[in-house]
């Protein structure tokens, strides 16, 4: 029996990996995805590096437009003449917006601001504006109660939070959330395209074997059941020795393409737009800046400077801080049962329609765990992995695979760990018996349609 299970598994192995086609994607894809990801972030920086121009007619009397800061995203310039005017000038010229102050305005309650776009105002341009604006405003209403510039630049902090991951033994690492989260979702993403390509592959080669007969042959000498298990288990080797390959060549290509990535960072500095239309007050700050003010300003830049050409590399130094070995058994662990426990009941569909047109009544109840599980693994349980719904959905077999894979990261007590592992075995012995009791009489009925009570008479069929 079990010589006969591993030549299913051989021959279904053999037959894959011999295909061109696999050779060509097995090489292909990590090729294409480091091209994306170096085509995606020259686009991003592209996007970064242009610069909004914003006209500002400022007829407050409380110079707003002189505390308007340019930042990379947004720079501000004056508009010169009435009103109508500077609108008839914005829309010749070739700036991206036109913001207007009126008089009266109230630095309390400053309503009545409006910002002239062409066309619909994207949201990064709203927000830079927004943010100056409310930057300007707050340093109004600090100086009006009596403060000067160099106490306003005192006052304002960034704080450099350090994060620290301290485990049961008290043993402390540097954590950084970016870098785990990345990890839950790298793996999450894995697993569920794993069991949807290869479980797939099981549903159609079961329904091709059908349709041809050769399973009448084949079931002369080989039980059911292990027929079903051979598929699963030789689909699951080529899926995992494509995993591999794919492993192997994506460091590879990453090692010679991540160098590229890693330009240098522009420095990024601050410039305070002019005083700007005719009428506008034209008045400097009230308090001039000292030198010791700009001095920490010139510090705090270089400071940031600094942090973001260590900020990539530290990411590396968190990811030897983090339990691998505990996270990649994990990994594998639910890697394999739940494509074993999926295979089963892809296998089963295959073995119960005639036409692949029918599979779809029958999956859409398999495949809605798996669907949900990673809707709200990446948008539920990747922002709080230690909460009701991560937990419950790391128990239950059917969604356990990607829901603790994304938890695992974060660490996951053992017990837990050990429980879902249980129920996730006890869930694809149960699948298989379900999908064994369905493939035994599905696999030779042929011209009959299938319905959801039908399935439930061949479970309880004997012989």
């Amino acid at each position: 029996m079990a010589s006969k299970f591993f030549l299913i598994a051989q021959r279904e192995y053999l037959t894959r990996v011999r295909k061109k086609s696999f050779i060509i994607l097995t090489l292909a894809v990590p090729l294409l995805l480091a091209a994306f990801g170096f085509i995606i972030a020259k686009v991003a920086s592209s996007d970064n590096d242009t610069t909004d121009v914003v006209e500002v007619r400022d007829d407050s009397g409380l110079n707003v437009a002189g505390r308007l800061v340019s930042t990379p995203r947004v720079r501000f310039v004056p508009a010169t003449g009435t009103l109508a005017e500077a609108k008839k000038g914005f829309q010749k010229a070739k700036h991206d917006g036109l913001l207007v102050l009126p008089t009266a305005l109230d630095v309390e309650k400053p309503v009545g601001v409006q910002f002239f776009g062409k066309g619909n105002i994207s949201l990064k341009k709203q927000l830079a504006v927004e943010t100056a604006l409310n930057k300007a405003f707050s340093d109004l209403k600090m100086q009006k109660s009596g403060l000067t510039q160099d106490q306003l630049d005192r006052l304002r902090s960034k704080v450099d939070l350090q994060t620290i991951s301290l485990d049961e033994t008290g043993k402390e690492a540097d954590s950084n959330a970016l870098a785990t989260s990345g990890i839950a979702y790298a793996l999450a993403l894995a697993i569920y395209f794993f069991i949807f390509i290869y479980g797939v592959q099981i549903m159609r080669g079961v329904g091709e074997e059908k349709s041809s007969r050769i399973m009448e042959v084949m079931l002369s000498s080989v039980k059911p059941f292990d027929l079903m298990m051979g598929k699963i288990v030789g689909i699951a080797a080529v899926g995992l020795t494509q995993f591999l390959l794919w492993g192997v060549l994506s460091f590879g290509v990453s090692s010679v393409v991540l160098p590229l990535l890693m330009g240098k960072d522009k420095p990024k500095t601050e410039v305070a737009a002019a005083p700007t239309a005719p009428g506008a007050a034209a008045v400097a700050d009230d308090e001039p800046r000292s030198a010791a003010a700009t001095f920490d300003k010139g510090m705090d830049a270089q400071k940031q400077q600094q942090t973001a050409m260590t900020g990539r590399f530290k990411i590396f130094e968190v990811l030897g801080n983090l339990p691998l070995g505990s996270i990649m058994f994990g990994f594998i662990i639910y890697f394999l049962g739940g494509y074993l426990l999926y295979g089963a009941l892809f296998g089963a569909v295959g073995a119960a329609v005639d036409d692949q047109t029918d599979t779809q009544q029958f999956m859409f109840p398999i495949t809605m765990p798996l669907i949900l599980s990673y809707i709200v693994g990446v948008s539920v349980i990747l922002r709080n992995p230690d909460g009701p719904v991560a937990f419950w959905m790391s128990m239950f077999p059917l969604t356990s695979p990607i829901a603790m894979v994304i938890r695992l990261p974060f660490g996951v007590p053992m017990w837990q760990l050990a429980l879902s592992i249980f129920l996730l075995i006890l869930g694809f012995l149960g699948a298989v018996w379900v999908a064994a009791r369905i493939y035994r009489v599905g696999i030779l009925m042929y011209g009959k349609k299938v319905t959801y009570r039908e399935l439930g008479k061949w479970m309880f069929y004997k012989g």
